[in-house]
């Protein structure tokens, strides 16, 4: 007698644990850069160099990286920039986490404050959070069969389950050349760039993964050494990649991040001698879970009219896909650039960041709470503070509907900026709109027992030889033919034919002959 068996592969979350670092250091001005009067804007990224699991812990290695742009007094060009990075190393207490675990880590720049000391010196402060997943790959072995014993009689169930068909992470680089468009002068140096990831598109096709979108490119740069203000213009860098996944087709639904993890922006001279070439790379993590569904005929009993078997069973645990849809909304708002700002002339660049403050699990859907932090930053009408920034904050609340979300599901909403847009009202005031996306993905998690094994025993004869051969039964509430045929050693076909029977059907109160069978006598 042999259990036939199918692995069927999912993924666990062992542990999620999230922590918050201050980093914080004073940073000199460089001898080359003029004194800082006033810090027009600042932005900062996170660079994570190494994520490396241990017993029971995380260890994580990376740096805060920085960019701030100033207004200098007195000098001929008023503004400038200062780059610099905040190196951090943390080891994060999680449970049950062990080396050979899957680890995603995830980041979140909560605030970042830069201030001034004095004119050549500077003070970086923020906090980071940090989101640290520890997941494990692993086979649930379910039986589907019995083999190699005629009097082994077996009963099956239906089980819908989603498995995890692959789960791995990858890297893709981006790669152009960006030109300088007419009109616009030579490059000196570039001062400030915004990087976005727009437009992103996943799809499953035959033995690969096709990822395309555009990154939205802004830089902001200085043409010459004593130029007053400075020149902007913003570009797309299409970009189309293919991800060989063996065994992967388009009926397979695929859950994908990708985050924009390292950039680079080289200036380059054109055939003519001029710089009017900027060499873009990119790096973009992809973290790939792509997942089927599929409908499983189980083993869920087993008896032998020829031996004393029973099926040793345990808990299994698995997961059935839900969901998986992307809902979209839009929000729209004034921001007021405050006192003491110099007035606007022209808008140069908006960016924006989704934050969700509050989830609330509802029938059918999660009622989603956040915010849009939006910074903005532009041309003023003062030529001694030729650029001025503005921050806001927009709130938005939505209802993500997900049919057949309940308590005993899990979900992960992904927001994201599909598009930002300025209207310059006046010289104080904006008018930001945005749209929204907010992917989400649902699974119903299922506990089912399962058979792993069989216990094999010779029959207790002088115990059979006590059961009589024939017997009159009375169908109890809650009884079945496949119990009833189990209890006293017969078979569903031979009740049916002994009781002229046509379905397995039967009813409390039905009246049944039923006659011992035992193969091995």
């Amino acid at each position: 007698m042999e259990l036939i068996k199918k692995n069927v592969h999912m993924n666990k979350l062992k542990c999620r644990t999230n922590v918050q670092l201050t980093l914080d250091d004073d940073f000199n001005v460089p001898d080359v850069k003029p004194d800082i009067e006033q810090i027009i804007k600042d932005q900062a990224t996170i660079v994570l160099h190494e994520v490396k699991p241990l017993n029971g812990k995380v260890m994580i290695r990376g740096s805060l990286l920085f960019n701030l742009l100033y207004i200098s007094d007195g000098a001929s060009r008023p503004v400038h920039n200062i780059s610099g990075e905040l190196p951090f190393e943390e080891v994060i207490n999680m449970d049950e986490t062990c080396s050979d675990d899957f680890v995603v880590t995830k980041w979140e720049i909560d605030d970042l404050t830069t201030s001034l000391i004095n004119s050549r010196k500077i003070s970086v402060k923020s906090i980071v959070s940090f989101t640290v997943l520890a997941e494990n790959n692993y086979d649930e072995e379910t039986a589907v069969a019995i083999e190699g014993d005629s009097n082994c009689h077996s009963m099956f169930k239906d089980l819908n389950i989603t498995q995890v068909m692959m789960n791995k992470k990858d890297t893709i680089r981006v790669k152009d050349e960006i030109h300088i468009p007419n009109g616009k002068k030579n490059i000196y140096e570039i001062l400030y760039d915004e990087m976005e990831l727009r437009e992103l598109e996943t799809r499953v096709l035959e033995d690969k993964i096709n990822i395309r979108g555009v990154l939205l490119v802004f830089i902001l740069y200085t043409g010459d050494m004593d130029e007053q203000t400075p020149q902007y213009f913003e570009t797309e860098v299409p970009f189309n990649s293919i991800i060989d996944v063996n065994g992967c087709n388009d009926s397979m639904v695929s859950n994908i991040d990708v985050n924009l993890t390292g950039k680079d922006l080289q200036i380059k001279t054109d055939d003519d001698g001029e710089e009017r070439i900027i060499g873009c790379e990119a790096i973009l993590e992809l973290d790939m879970k792509v997942y089927v569904d599929e409908e499983l005929e189980i083993l869920s009993d087993c008896y032998s009219t020829a031996k004393d078997i029973a099926p040793v069973v345990k808990e299994a645990f698995y997961e059935q896909l839900v969901s998986k849809n992307n809902s979209k909304t839009r929000v729209t708002d004034r921001i007021n650039i405050g006192a003491g700002q110099p007035s606007i002339l022209q808008i140069c660049n908006a960016t924006g960041n989704v934050r969700i403050d509050d989830q609330v699990l509802m029938e059918d859907g999660v009622q989603t709470d956040g915010v849009l932090d939006v910074q903005i930053l532009y041309i003023s009408a003062d030529d001694n503070k030729p650029l001025g920034a503005a921050k806001g904050v927009i709130p938005f609340s939505q209802f993500v509907e997900i049919k057949g979300l309940n308590n005993e599901c899990v979900y992960e909403i992904k927001p994201s900026v599909e598009q930002i847009s300025v209207i310059m009202l006046d010289g104080e005031e904006v008018e930001i709109k945005a749209a929204l996306n907010l992917d989400t993905i649902a699974f119903r998690k299922l506990s089912e027992p399962i058979i792993v094994d069989i216990k094999e025993n010779e029959f207790d004869l002088d115990k059979l030889q006590e059961m009589p051969s024939m017997v009159g039964y009375i169908v109890k509430p809650g009884d079945t033919l496949w119990k009833i045929a189990k209890q006293f050693h017969a078979t569903v076909d031979s009740i049916k034919q002994m009781n002229d029977m046509e379905t397995d059907l039967i009813h409390p109160g039905d009246k049944l002959l039923l006659l011992k069978r035992v193969d091995a006598v």
